[in-house]
């Protein structure tokens, strides 16, 4: 489906997120599509992605991460990796979005930013500290 959306509208069909979690997947698109512009929804799976072709990842956790994300993706190290898998490893042992935006009211001392919209309901408890990035 990529390849014929592709072929037919090539400036228009230019790259996608792949929010699936299986890299398997991810890298099977970028080696079939070359040129096509393939983003990890998840930043645990950049280093990889990038590795393979891939153009990046677009993940949720840049909101409050994006420093060590861009870091990572500047040096490509497995040590910047591991930085940005601690942060999204902690994030994933709650629900994504309330925690999130949780962090962002703690951060900013705004407690609007906890506010989800249905279905998502806001944390019932206060956030443990974010693992801090290594300098």
């Amino acid at each position: 489906m990529i390849q014929r959306l592709r072929e037919r509208y090539p400036e228009n069909v230019v790259g996608l997120k792949d929010s699936g979690g299986d890299f398997a997947y991810t890298k099977a698109v970028i080696d079939a599509v070359p040129g096509f512009h393939v983003f990890s929804g998840s930043e645990k799976f950049l280093l990889a992605n990038l590795h393979a072709g891939g153009a990046g990842s677009i993940t949720a956790t840049a909101n409050v991460n994006a420093p060590m994300i861009v870091r990572a993706f500047r040096e490509r190290t497995e040590a910047a990796q591991a930085e940005i898998d601690k942060v999204r490893t902690f994030f994933e042992q709650f629900p994504m979005i309330p925690a999130l935006k949780a962090e962002l009211a703690r951060r900013t001392g705004d407690s609007s930013w906890r506010i989800v919209r249905p279905p998502l309901t806001e944390l019932a408890s206060a956030l443990p500290a974010v693992p801090a990035p290594r300098a």
